[in-house]
């Protein structure tokens, strides 16, 4: 397959440039769905990418890299809020109320004992 160790080297090479080429790519067909564009010029951008990939791919990046780059700050910012108010819904202590009265229905159903309830309604209380 590889006559010599510099034909390994150039294989090696290639693939890299292809690889970095599919993540470029990537990321560009993600830019366009959450660019405001219209859908005719993202037709054009898909397909001039598809004509000529390498060349558009440079070109885009170029004419919208800034662009490229405040979309992607922004979905970020939106996925942490996202994140955050899931977690912060989620980790919302119950009120002392609501945890005594989740403590008796594990006492009444048998699940605990009369101290492990002593025990939770003190801290609950506390």
């Amino acid at each position: 397959m590889w006559d010599s160790f510099w034909d390994f080297i150039w294989y090696t090479i290639v693939i890299f440039a292809f690889v970095a080429y599919l993540i470029v790519l990537w990321h560009i067909i993600i830019d366009l769905f959450r660019d405001k564009s219209s859908g005719w010029i993202k037709a054009v951008w898909i397909i001039f990418l598809v004509l000529l990939p390498y060349i558009t791919a440079i070109v885009y990046l170029l004419a919208k890299g800034r662009g490229m780059a405040e979309r992607q700050s922004e979905a970020v910012k939106e996925a942490k809020q996202a994140t955050d108010s899931y977690i912060q819904s989620v980790a919302t202590p119950k009120s002392p109320a609501e945890q005594i009265a989740d403590a008796k229905q594990l006492l009444d159903s048998g699940t605990i004992t009369q101290q492990e309830f002593d025990s939770l309604k003190a801290k609950a209380l506390s």
